[in-house]
């Protein structure tokens, strides 16, 4: 069980036709959370003085506070989930929202996490919140919401992105995989790690953040492909595994999946492996394994290879070493 003084607040913003995957997966993670001893207490606004929004789907969603009843602080996230996009197309819609935009700007000046789902970018764009910032939205919408935005600094590229305290995510799932890297930085991998096996999802992650595992980074791509590769590679560091074998597991030819690797990772597979089977290594060595018993976990040849390689990775050598 996760053990942690802090106690958080999770707000969720309901617009009219939320997109319910949007609420409800980040949501959910947060409620497994709590079940394995996370402290996030969860209250859902609406944007407007009404307690109750209809969903995109048609489900209405009720027992909703109005956004000014709370301030939030640095304790606090916020996350705005995506709405139909006919809604923030209307002309005037930044108008007929601004005392929400404003409050939502005052919750950034207080310090609050805040964490734009999907489409829910583009409330955050409305109230300025991504000028001179880098984010994310769903690929339908990179066009215009450039044109819209041009202070925006738009990754088209990334799952994630986050900018000191403004994170964002490319679409409808991601909302869940962003609410498990807040969850990382609040209590750590490890813990982060059990909420993704509860719920049977595996994580993709930005590598811009050098505090991340190596089985988490090199992730914060879309290519499915490079995904069953590298959880191959992740499960298999004890064998010596060939091009021919992973080309073979995504239907590829080995000079194809090379040079996809390269391009979504910036690694090659075999500098992947590499930073796969020196962490690896770690975790063993600090757990007490022997350097030789370390070294044939990770698929290697000998101590002297083990001790290569983390000479080659890290800047200072384990004292088993």
């Amino acid at each position: 069980m996760q053990s942690n003084a802090i106690a958080y607040r999770a707000f969720f913003v309901v617009p009219p036709e939320v997109q319910l995957l949007d609420l409800a997966g980040p949501a959910h993670l947060l409620y497994e959370a709590n079940l394995y001893g996370a402290n996030i207490e969860a209250h859902y606004l609406s944007m407007n003085t009404s307690n109750a929004e209809v969903s995109c789907t048609g489900l209405s969603l009720g027992n909703l506070s109005p956004y000014n009843s709370f301030q939030l602080n640095a304790n606090d996230l916020l996350f705005i989930p995506g709405l139909e996009g006919h809604l923030f197309a209307e002309v005037g819609y930044a108008a007929k929202n601004q005392d929400f935009l404003n409050w939502l700007k005052n919750q950034k000046e207080n310090g609050a996490r805040i964490c734009a789902v999907c489409t829910g970018a583009y409330i955050l764009g409305f109230a300025g919140l991504f000028d001179d910032k880098k984010c994310t939205t769903h690929w339908k919408y990179m066009d215009d919401f450039q044109n819209r935005f041009p202070k925006s600094k738009l990754l088209t590229d990334r799952l994630i992105v986050k900018d000191g305290t403004i994170y964002s995510s490319a679409g409808v799932s991601s909302g869940i995989d962003l609410a498990l890297f807040v969850l990382e930085e609040l209590y750590g991998p490890v813990f982060a790690t059990k909420i993704a096996k509860a719920v049977v999802i595996y994580f993709r992650r930005t590598e811009s953040d050098p505090q991340l595992s190596v089985f988490l980074q090199y992730r914060n791509h879309l290519d499915n492909r490079i995904h069953q590769v590298q959880d191959y590679l992740a499960h298999h560091l004890a064998k010596k595994v060939k091009m021919e074998t992973l080309a073979d597991l995504v239907h590829m030819s080995p000079r194809n999946l090379t040079r996809l690797f390269k391009k979504v990772t910036g690694l090659t597979v075999g500098a992947y492996l590499e930073k796969l089977r020196v962490e690896r290594a770690l975790q063993l060595l600090s757990d007490g394994s022997k350097v030789s018993a370390a070294a044939n976990a990770c698929g290697l040849k000998s101590s002297n290879q083990l001790r290569y390689l983390l000479r080659k990775h890290t800047d200072t050598l384990p004292s088993e070493l």
